[in-house]
């Protein structure tokens, strides 16, 4: 299977999805343990979620599960909450903080860097390719990398995880109209949101968010509960769905409108 899903567009926003897949290739799902063969911790859906939602848009998606590698990690595995619960590179655990591999099958070095070299780079060389394209077409770019979790997981935060986690590691990766674009659909829904809590940008936002480069980066992680059921099967409910699809599109629909305005606003 190919490690990276591109779908072109000719409009300003880039769309990064990389952690809705499933694929574990057969070699490595052996060395899973019953509970790391349930994939729970997938962003189940936010690729259907986002789909039709911008006319012009670009994604880039990779449909390897982030138990092979997670391709929203640091590759040099710096923590990006130091002090606080997170998953690694290669997670050893799940966001329960329970193991997922079988005894005796960690994945070792070796895998790491193998895994490095089949999965993770393909997929951050598609989608820094797609990003300078679109900066060269339009003289900026602004990347929204989709993200959703589980709200209620205390191994990573304590209560009920806000609906809506915006993303931009304290307004470094972005320009600030960006986030007020984002900020300002989000308070005026029904939905609790919050910027910059939790959830401050993966390695994938804090990576491509070069404001003075016209490369603007913001992540925004859903809880699940606003679109599907939290819990196996993973039940995907179309009017929540919906619901959640017309705020979306509000918010990407402005943002491709706002970034003629950015090219210049570090």
């Amino acid at each position: 299977m190919s490690a990276v899903e591109v779908s072109r567009g000719d409009g300003p926003v880039v769309l990064g999805l990389p952690h809705t897949g499933t694929f574990v290739p057969d070699d490595i799902r052996h060395r899973l343990n019953e509970n790391g063969r349930g994939l729970a911790d997938t962003d189940w859906h936010v690729h259907e979620l986002y789909e039709g939602l911008l006319d012009g848009v670009t994604t880039v998606r990779t449909p390897v599960h982030r138990y092979v590698i997670d391709c929203n990690r640091d590759p040099s595995r710096a923590s990006l909450y130091p002090g606080m619960n997170t998953t690694a590179l290669v997670p050893d655990t799940d966001f329960d903080g329970k193991p997922i591999w079988k005894p005796g099958a960690e994945p070792t070095e070796a895998d790491i860097a193998h895994r490095l070299n089949d999965h993770f780079w393909p997929y951050h060389v598609a989608l820094e390719a797609e990003l300078a394209r679109v900066r060269e077409r339009h003289g900026v770019v602004i990347l929204y990398d989709c993200h959703s979790i589980r709200g209620d997981i205390p191994f990573l935060f304590a209560g009920r995880l806000t609906d809506l986690n915006i993303g931009t590691d304290s307004g470094k990766t972005c320009a600030e109209l960006v986030e007020k674009i984002v900020i300002r659909h989000c308070k005026s829904s029904d939905y609790s949101c919050v910027l910059n809590g939790r959830f401050k940008g993966g390695w994938t936002t804090r990576h491509y968010g070069r404001p003075a480069e016209d490369w603007h980066a913001i992540q925004m992680e859903i809880a699940q509960a606003a679109y599907m059921d939290e819990t196996p099967p993973w039940t995907w409910r179309p009017e929540k769905a919906e619901r959640l699809r017309t705020l979306l599109r509000a918010i990407l629909s402005d943002l491709a409108d706002l970034a003629p305005t950015l090219k210049g606003a570090a």
